[in-house]
């Protein structure tokens, strides 16, 4: 189970509203528990792929590296990766599944017309070939 409090919630969704019609990307820090993981904090990041950003993310390496050192300078974790599917579905495609990491919990908002939808969480096998729902809670606004 991944629980996400508010005050990251809310900057998860108005970074994906506003990078709308774009997918949008970033990171969640946390405290992993026994039983769940705490998102306390959401870093926005840019979404670097090269082609057609409304399709697609890609997150540079030292940003992701930048996040994690962040986590551990607060004593957090590095929880996992959100990102935004514009006018579909939050599902896990296989690009997403290609390029995750399974130790990542990884949140798909959707965006429908500029305003949140609805999001999903999921969770990779070790070997990259499918993804798991895993329960999400989310503090609403």
């Amino acid at each position: 189970m991944i629980e996400i409090e508010k005050h990251a919630w809310d900057s998860m969704v108005l970074h994906a509203e506003r990078t709308y019609p774009d997918e949008c990307c970033g990171a969640m820090l946390g405290r992993i528990q026994i039983d769940k993981k705490v998102v306390t904090a959401a870093v926005a990041m840019e979404n670097s792929y090269e082609g057609e950003k409304g399709a697609r993310y890609e997150l540079r390496p030292e940003d992701l590296l930048s996040a994690d050192k962040e986590a551990r300078a607060q004593g957090l974790d590095l929880i996992g990766i959100f990102h935004s599917h514009p006018n579909c579905e939050a599902y896990f495609s296989e690009t997403d599944l290609k390029n995750s990491c399974p130790w990542y919990s990884f949140v798909v908002l959707s965006v429908r017309d500029g305003k949140f939808d609805h999001a999903r969480s999921f969770l990779p096998d070790l070997d990259q070939t499918r993804a798991d729902r895993e329960e999400l809670i989310w503090q609403k606004s």
